[in-house]
């Protein structure tokens, strides 16, 4: 090989049926091991069922001369269309530079296609729009048909990170999968040519630890087991140790290959099959491959949040999503919460979590549309929708995800959740929010060995009414609590008097739920004053006198009654579930 080969990746992501396969084949030279529907089911089936990789090479742009990087691989990820491999599509556009939108130029935009558009902007930063099957449209109105195409896929784009990105017109195969051989695709060229003025060459980083996804396995008799995928981070030599952390086995690097030709080393970005000592290769169809112990396995994480906006209704806390965290899919419990109301303002942190902060619970994720209208029953939304009550939505959200079963994964890495139970044959987005993991708990108890430490609350707040005065200093209240509870958990706490007084709650009275407040400071003399008609009018009433309608219509208007107001924080994940109040 003259010089070194650059690698780059480019995803093949479309609706069913869309001609993904046949593109990638008229643009590749080389097959892979693992291209063009190479599995049984798939050519029975007539349709993509894992990733395919295939490659092509063109001279490098740009190319100093003397500098031994001379040739630019481009390799193709044929990423399945069909509905339900949608976590095969989602594990492929982790590892793609740019991404190649494939349309059906006879139906346009389908409910596939907008879900590959939505895993691009998450995972990547360029697009090109390929709409083929041009031979399809009537010669007369072909180029009338592609323009009012382009159009439509224009003004898609438009409220994307893909606005302005290239459109471009392609036959891959002419006449149809049954076509004779002999019909050259048209448009080939022109995409290669495209292809090669949208590819920014991305840097690679040699160091750090190694990791590899693999999405192939397969074994050579009396060579050992080959596993294929995309080198995600450091490097690789041959006679290196790898662990391969599913099978908890670590096996040393007996040949290495990137598209039939061996190879001594290989880096960051790189498409590589590795020989190692023979496994069993159906005990690893995919998963991850990385340098010894650098990997950990973790049963729940912290992540960051942002919900797809497309995805119809709320993302609710202790809902289940299908979490995908690089090529694994699983189910996960979320758990909401969002800064704390002092640190609001504070700028997003984007790779890390700070554990010294507290934090605010939330009910659901909160975006635009949950922003509450009115003031009807405020304090339920206050505590429920956090911030949005004010109408604010907070610059940054997490969650905490539980996974039904455990993961292995590197720290960063791209999280998306999902919907995958949804009817696939339904209009809707199932993709749901996306998001960095930013912290893996490896502890299988760690709800006993690390939640605690997270501290994010639940603001409460309970209101009451000032039943009658005892003396200056004490008061009794009521409508605070309910009959059953214990009163005695709340002895200490604040409470606010409408009319401006500050007490503490002293002690239950009585069974019925009422309790005495100590005013440390002493009622005011204007308090006295409001108090004081309802005091007169109870006790009148308490005597069991039965008012004459002429005596209560003479009697004065009852003053405005006193509320109580009793606020505080709850802390999640406190096993002793304390009530805790600001001073």
């Amino acid at each position: 090989m003259a010089g070194r080969r650059v690698n780059v990746n480019v995803g093949v992501l479309g609706h069913i049926d869309s001609g993904k396969t046949a593109l990638a084949r008229a643009l590749s030279t080389t097959a892979s091991t693992a291209a063009f529907d190479k599995q049984p089911q798939s050519r029975e089936r007539g349709i993509t069922l894992d990733l395919g990789f295939s490659c092509f090479v063109v001279p490098l742009p740009g190319a100093e001369p003397g500098t031994g990087d001379t040739q630019l691989q481009v390799t193709l990820v044929d990423c399945p269309g069909h509905a339900s491999l949608i976590r095969t599509i989602i594990g492929g556009a982790q590892i793609i530079d740019l991404m190649m939108l494939v349309i059906d130029v006879t139906k346009g935009m389908q409910t596939q296609s907008a879900e590959c558009l939505v895993i691009g902007q998450i995972a990547c930063q360029k697009l090109v729009v390929v709409l083929n099957k041009i031979d399809l449209l009537a010669e007369g109105k072909r180029q009338a048909a592609i323009d009012k195409m382009t159009k439509k896929m224009q003004k898609t784009l438009e409220n994307t990170k893909f606005r302005g990105a290239p459109i471009i017109p392609v036959a891959a195969k002419p006449g149809g999968p049954e076509a004779p051989e002999t019909e050259a695709p048209q448009g080939i060229s022109e995409l290669i040519e495209l292809l090669k003025s949208q590819i920014s060459i991305p840097a690679r980083d040699p160091s750090g630890p190694f990791l590899m996804s693999v999405d192939h396995c397969f074994s050579i008799k009396g060579q050992g087991t080959v596993m294929t995928g995309t080198i995600l981070s450091g490097a690789i030599s041959l006679g290196d140790s790898v662990e391969i952390p599913a099978l908890k086995v670590v096996k040393k690097v007996k040949s290495m290959q990137m598209f039939h030709t061996p190879v001594t080393s290989a880096m960051q970005g790189d498409r590589l099959g590795i020989c190692v000592t023979q496994f069993d290769p159906k005990l690893l169809e995919r998963g991850l491959v990385c340098a010894p112990e650098s990997l950990h396995t973790i049963h729940a994480a912290l992540i960051s949040v942002e919900k797809i906006p497309y995805f119809r209704g709320p993302l609710q806390t202790k809902a289940k999503f299908h979490i995908t965290v690089g090529h694994e899919t699983v189910m996960g419990r979320t758990l909401f919460f969002s800064p704390a109301p002092e640190n609001l303002d504070l700028e997003p942190t984007l790779n890390s979590f700070d554990l010294s902060r507290e934090y605010l619970f939330q009910e659901q994720y909160l975006c635009k549309d949950s922003v509450p209208t009115g003031t009807e029953g405020g304090d339920e939304v206050d505590r429920k929708a956090g911030h949005t009550a004010r109408g604010q939505c907070p610059q940054q959200q997490w969650a905490l995800v539980e996974f039904e079963k455990p993961v292995t994964c590197p720290r960063l890495c791209l999280v998306i959740g999902s919907r995958l139970d949804a009817d696939i044959h339904s209009n809707t987005c199932r993709l749901a929010f996306h998001g960095v993991l930013l912290r893996g708990l490896e502890d299988k108890n760690y709800t006993e060995s690390f939640l605690p430490a997270l501290r994010v609350y639940k603001l409460k707040h309970k209101h009451g009414l000032v039943e009658r005065v005892m003396d200056d200093y004490s008061v009794i209240g009521r409508s605070l609590f309910k009959k059953e509870t214990n009163i005695q958990l709340f002895v200490g706490l604040k409470v606010q008097l409408s009319t401006g007084e500050q007490g503490i709650i002293d002690s239950a009275f009585g069974q019925s739920g009422k309790f005495k407040i100590h005013i440390p400071g002493g009622l005011s003399p204007e308090s006295k004053k409001i108090l004081t008609p309802t005091l007169k009018k109870r006790n009148r009433a308490g005597r069991g006198e039965t008012a004459k309608p002429e005596e209560s219509a003479e009697r004065p208007e009852p003053m405005q009654p006193v509320t109580l107001s009793l606020s505080f924080k709850r802390y999640v994940f406190d096993t002793q579930k304390r009530m805790v109040q600001t001073p």
